[in-house]
């Protein structure tokens, strides 16, 4: 039989009597944990001038963009006309759903508020968020697996697999392609950058310009494995909703790496 077995793994990590915690939960939880210690890390072997309580203050800052960011962008891109008549679903944060550039519009909004407080140079900031985004990208994929949701197309490759609520047809684990690209390789690429080229770290913005536009070419790549909502399919009949949002990404990047290089 073509396809590999899906592993079972529950959705649920363990319980705390009624309360069930989930994987998808705790992969947020876990990215901004190691996020925030890498800033304090950062911040301390670079001198970068932050006390820890402006780096507390950011994480709480940037925390609240995601999660209604990413909660409201889900609503409006994905969740359809029924989340919109019972606007109550919108918070049950429970039952999933979030949309990475809402959280990225949440974030953008928080980080904005937060250097209008402090009197930062936004660029500068998002430079540090972006560093270590990709670590809560890598394990809220993992999570999409550990989910049994967001699989990929009907494929006959040898690592297909074969998810319970895709039908059991062996299918891409486009899951773990965007774990891979999106969260590994701009993880890796993004702090090889920040520490071979010190200059990079007073030139504002270049480290965020190639997160979103890395990103935006990783997410609409992938998306050529990855099975559209049943609920939106396809646009202009081969393009998805995923590849839609990151084109943007990708132009404003673009603008601001190449402002940022010929600025002098």
């Amino acid at each position: 039989m073509i396809g590999l077995p899906y592993p079972e793994i529950s959705s649920i990590a363990f319980s705390i009597g009624p309360i069930d915690i989930r994987w998808y939960s705790l992969a947020y939880l876990f990215g901004i944990l190691a996020a925030w210690f890498l800033v304090l890390k950062n911040n301390q072997k670079n001198n970068l001038g932050y006390t820890r309580q402006q780096i507390e203050d950011l994480v709480f800052y940037v925390t609240l963009g995601i999660i209604i960011g990413g909660r409201l962008g889900y609503a409006l891109f994905y969740g359809g006309s029924e989340m919109w008549l019972k606007p109550w679903r919108i918070l049950e944060l429970w039952k999933g759903g979030m949309s990475f550039h809402g959280g990225i519009a949440g974030v953008i909004l928080a980080t904005w508020l937060y250097v209008r407080r402090y009197n930062f140079k936004f660029l500068a900031i998002t430079d540090l968020i972006t560093l270590y985004a990709p670590i809560g990208m890598f394990l809220g994929r993992i999570a999409n697996f550990i989910n049994d949701e967001l699989w990929g197309r009907v494929t006959n490759v040898p690592w297909a697999v074969r998810f319970p609520n895709g039908g059991f047809v062996p299918r891409h684990p486009s899951q773990l392609y965007e774990a891979f690209f999106e969260g590994i390789v701009i993880f890796a690429l993004l702090n090889w950058i920040w520490k071979k080229y010190p200059k990079v770290r007073n030139n504002h913005g270049i480290i965020s310009a190639l997160f979103i536009l890395l990103y935006g070419l990783f997410r609409i790549a992938m998306e050529q494995f990855r099975q559209p909502d049943a609920h939106l399919g396809f646009f202009f009949g081969t393009t998805t909703m995923g590849q839609m949002l990151s084109l943007p990404l990708i132009i404003v990047g673009g603008l601001i790496l190449y402002r940022n290089i010929n600025k002098d």
